[in-house]
């Protein structure tokens, strides 16, 4: 049975800012995988990069995701969970899966940092070259899509709940 929802979606769409949100509304409990990986390896995601590639870091995100077992939570992933086939198969089994989409200009917009900021991507691939990328991904694995362009946080929550309740009756 889903008792979850997860969260994906590029960097800077606002994942664990809903899931905070989400998880108050609801009474959920609340988990950021990226928060997962870094307590784990004592480092920041963009000290796991410089350290051990990403590469290194997309495997250690698919264990942990992997580890993830739990009812009644809202679970934010890091941007690149959806590389890994087994992780999103793992989370799909208990979770509705909620796509938070935005469009390329809104998360160049947000992310300022996008040579700082942990995010798991070759060296030579850009910010354009990772949403064409990761945008097919998401619509793969997602049960739900939430356009995320002209709604508020806590309207975005709202409309995610009333989502998943509508997937799940």
């Amino acid at each position: 049975m889903k008792t979850n929802i997860t969260l994906i979606g590029m960097p800077g769409a606002g994942k664990s800012t809903i899931g905070i949100i989400l998880a108050k509304d609801m009474a959920y409990g609340f988990i950021d995988t990226d928060i997962l990986i870094q307590i784990s390896q004592q480092k920041s995601l963009q000290d796991i990069l410089n350290q051990s590639g990403y590469m290194e870091l997309r495997e250690i995100e698919e264990k942990e995701l992997l580890k993830v077992n739990l009812q009644h939570h809202i679970i934010a992933t890091g941007g690149s969970a959806v590389y890994s086939e087994a992780a999103m198969k793992h989370l799909a089994k208990s979770s509705v899966i909620v796509f938070l989409d935005l469009d390329l200009d809104q998360i160049r917009d947000r992310i300022h940092n996008f040579d700082t900021r942990g995010i798991a991507r070759s060296d030579d691939q850009t910010i354009e070259d990772l949403f064409e990328e990761r945008v097919r991904l998401y619509k793969k694995h997602a049960d739900i899509t939430i356009n995320c362009r002209e709604l508020h946080q806590d309207e975005l929550a709202l409309d995610i709940m009333k989502q998943v309740k509508l997937l799940l009756d």
